[in-house]
């Protein structure tokens, strides 16, 4: 039996072939949650189909009610009516996405919590910015509760080589796809291939093995949803505690759905992720920036390391004498303290500089720009200092986040 470090296979559950993909994938619920006008348009192209949108609840819209109840009912009749059905049994899913940056080829796969802990970045799957805990106990009990789970999480790899997901992709292309079509809303094309057969497993384990061996203990980078897989570990504890030995092994609450990247892959855009301040007003917010610089020994002169947007205009700063420590580090260790301290203030993470611009025209409004971090010290840096900030950086734009696709049973 073939051996995958930090991961396994899996059985995958997609939607019914009579049914249309496009109206089921939907993309990730943390995207646009200060366009709610977009997730209207989602819901109207949607409508009763069945449909992811119906299996999770946009973060737009969260000040509308708790979804738990429904959500849960949902995945249930999509499992008891046949909607979602078992088309990969016991492996894995190639995939490609096409996007605006190019395609990027993943492999879909069930990672192993045993070798992720997010607060220590010790085991093999480590996180990649600082978890905040206040945002994992809502997510937990949607988790709980629920019988499936759809991933929006990308981990990424280190492999220069394009060894171990790019020949897979290469060989699955030949085939008859399991799903090919037209993501909605701009979101590019995708296409999945199940991986089933032994052969291709033990190719894959080669491939994987021999990457971990270069990885001084390092394999798997979370790209996207850090919250979303230390949620999946608080819960699979939540149940180790209550299971004896023999049966934690194949529990499926061990495991969570992923996908993995090569970070080599030239569609893998590394993004700044901005922030939107709402119900604030520049001036005090940038006096307190430099107030709050110059306790930490560190300069603000100008530049476009941090650049403050708001009612027209545009004042921008870098960081002097900060002894390497990132701009987005100071300005956040800033923004939780201000936020803490003006209650009424909102902030919001964007990953688009015009989607910055266009909110900080409104009254009140104030739009921070950042710079994206250079993706060829990614690992490096993590194995050397742990986590970045949180928010520092995002993998392409926001419509070329993972849509949710792929289902796994979260019960027996």
């Amino acid at each position: 039996m073939s051996h995958f470090p930090g991961v396994a296979a899996s059985d995958i559950l997609l939607p019914r072939e009579d049914l249309s993909p496009e109206k089921w994938a939907v993309i990730a619920c943390d995207q646009f949650t200060s366009q709610p006008e977009y997730w209207k348009e989602v819901e109207a192209l949607v409508g009763e189909a069945p449909s992811a949108l119906h299996l999770m609840q946009p973060e737009a819209f969260l000040d509308q009610g708790d979804p738990t109840e429904n959500i849960n009912a949902t995945m249930k009749k999509y499992l008891q009516e046949g909607i979602l059905q078992k088309r990969v049994e016991n492996g894995f899913l190639a995939v490609e996405r096409t996007t605006v940056s190019g395609k990027r080829l993943g492999l879909v796969a069930a990672l192993d919590l045993e070798c992720y802990d997010f607060t220590t970045g010790k085991l093999l799957t480590r996180a990649t910015e600082d978890t905040v805990a206040d945002r994992l106990p809502p997510r937990v009990k949607i988790r709980e509760g629920a019988s499936l789970e759809l991933p929006h999480v990308m981990v990424l790899i280190d492999d220069p080589e394009c060894s171990v997901i790019e020949p897979l992709v290469q060989e699955k292309a030949q085939e008859k796809p399991l799903y090919d079509f037209e993501l909605m809303m701009n979101g590019g094309h995708l296409r999945g291939w199940g991986v089933t057969s032994e052969a291709e497993k033990e190719r894959l384990s080669r491939a994987l093995l021999n990457l971990e061996k270069k990885s001084e203990g390092f394999l798997y980078a979370v790209g996207d949803g850090n919250h979303s897989l230390a949620t999946a570990k608080i819960c699979w504890e939540n149940i180790k505690k209550e299971l004896p030995k023999e049966k934690q092994n194949f529990h499926p609450a061990r495991y969570a759905l992923a996908e993995i990247v090569n970070l080599h892959s030239p569609a893998i855009l590394f993004e700044a992720i901005h922030r939107v301040l709402f119900r604030c007003c520049a001036e005090p917010l940038i006096e307190g920036l430099k107030a709050y610089a110059r306790s930490q020994g560190i300069g603000l002169v100008p530049g476009e390391e941090i650049v403050f947007v708001a009612d027209g205009s545009r004042v921008g700063f870098r960081l002097e004498n900060a002894g390497g420590l990132l701009p987005v580090a100071l300005l956040q260790s800033f923004l939780d303290r201000y936020l803490a301290e003006h209650p009424d203030t909102g902030i919001d993470y964007i990953h688009g500089e015009k989607t910055v611009l266009d909110l900080a025209r409104a009254e009140n409004t104030v739009g921070i720009l950042l710079q994206s971090i250079p993706k060829d010290s990614f690992f490096a840096g993590i194995r050397a200092g742990g986590h970045l900030p949180r928010k520092t950086f995002s993998m392409g734009h926001a419509e070329e986040k993972r849509y949710y696709m792929e289902c796994r049973k979260l019960i027996d």
